[in-house]
């Protein structure tokens, strides 16, 4: 047959350790028999990372503004460890959290549902999105150590150079440590647009929680932006569409959560996402099963994996030893970035083959035939462990179109 055509690039972000291996296979059995593929690369792999001093993270997220989708592999955010394996300048930050202050969106992720597979909370019969702020708080902040018998204020000075000082703490013979985090209110407001917006597309009921109780400034800026801006602008829209939007604190709306049927979207500032995401993801079966794009208040959509690079199977590889890695969210994050390519420029092929191949991936499992992580859960009796490559294998022989 013969390829389907693209017309517009995707931004196409590389990655780390066993998900840059992984990212191989996939185009080489999955899409360039397919499709004739177009994508302007950015190697974001770490190495890579620290020869550039990071301009490379940030050349793909512009370039991402320029072509409207990108399609991102899993990447190392470094710790110390990593400073002395890789050698590395400086502790680069989280790739994600530079790419995300640059376009400025929200980013939504939702557990893929096979049959076979039980959510630890047996309740949960519908998916959970979490949409996660992305810019901001502790991925933007600044820390420092402080000495023994130091005192801490918060500083701010206004246009004109009048301060404003507030006591933070006057640590005593022991010292102690300091941060200091932010946000800024557009940020908030497209946080806020982009959920509504996806909410109503989407045909979900919206949640938004955070901790104003505690945080009388910082978080209920929070609240009263949303409050305002749903009242404002979303109101009429969600009951026209006969969808609801609420506000919680964050510790009740894990009780509501643990509770529920699912079936919502369940918005949160960035740290509270970032953690949330990965235990409904745990919850609902596996890291590896979790689809992840951020969405942008200008129209630009990166998609991507919500899981990590997936360390100790890439040093099993490194050693010849075989593997048997999920890749059905790296497929999805493809499959996410085809679609959006498709719908943009009017491509119905494209939007049909990543339909076929996530129609493909989810047989494959509903088969019986999965990787290990998948197989240890799986209530399917007649159900077959393979290696990583096997598996796409396996879907390529599913693959419909």
């Amino acid at each position: 047959m013969a390829k389907i055509k693209m017309t517009t690039p995707l931004v196409e972000m590389d990655g780390d350790e066993m998900t840059r291996i992984i990212w191989q296979w996939i185009k080489d059995i999955l899409i360039l028999p397919y499709v004739d593929l177009k994508t302007e690369y950015y190697d974001l792999g770490l190495e890579y990372r620290n020869e550039t001093n990071d301009q490379v993270t940030i050349d793909s997220a512009n370039a991402t503004k320029k072509y409207g989708v990108a399609v991102k592999c899993a990447t190392i955010t470094p710790n110390a460890a990593r400073m002395t394996e890789y050698t590395l300048k400086e502790m680069w930050k989280s790739p994600n959290g530079t790419i995300r202050a640059i376009l400025d969106g929200t980013v939504f992720r939702t557990p893929i549902i096979v049959k076979g597979i039980t959510p630890y909370i047996p309740t949960w019969t519908k998916p959970i999105t979490i949409a996660r702020h992305a810019y901001g708080d502790v991925y933007k902040n600044s820390e420092l150590k402080a000495p023994a018998n130091s005192k801490a204020e918060l500083v701010l000075t206004d246009e004109n150079g009048n301060e404003t000082r507030q006591a933070i703490h006057n640590f005593g013979a022991s010292g102690g440590i300091i941060q200091g985090v932010h946000n800024v209110d557009a940020s908030i407001e497209s946080f806020a647009r982009s959920s509504f917006n996806y909410a109503l597309d989407q045909k979900k009921d919206l949640w938004f929680a955070s901790k104003d109780t505690i945080s009388k400034i910082y978080d209920h800026r929070f609240k009263d932006i949303w409050a305002e801006i749903y009242e404002n602008e979303y109101k009429e829209k969600f009951e026209e569409a006969g969808i609801e939007y609420f506000y919680t604190l964050i510790d009740d709306a894990v009780a509501r959560v643990i509770r529920s049927e699912g079936g919502y979207i369940w918005a949160c500032k960035n740290y509270d996402g970032d953690v949330m995401s990965d235990m409904v993801a745990t919850a609902y079966g596996s890291l590896a099963m979790m689809t992840s794009v951020l969405v942008s208040p200008d129209g630009n959509y990166e998609y991507e994996a919500a899981h990590g690079t997936v360390q100790r199977h890439y040093y099993k590889h490194l050693k010849g030893e075989e593997t048997s890695t999920n890749s059905v969210a790296t497929i999805f994050a493809w499959t996410g970035a085809f679609r959006k390519r498709g719908e943009l420029d009017n491509l119905p092929d494209l939007i049909k083959y990543a339909d076929a191949l996530e129609a493909a991936t989810i047989k494959t499992i509903e088969d019986g035939v999965m990787t290990g992580d998948l197989y240890l859960l799986s209530k399917l009796e007649n159900k077959k462990k393979v290696n990583t490559r096997e598996f796409l294998e396996e879907i390529a022989k599913r693959i419909v179109l």
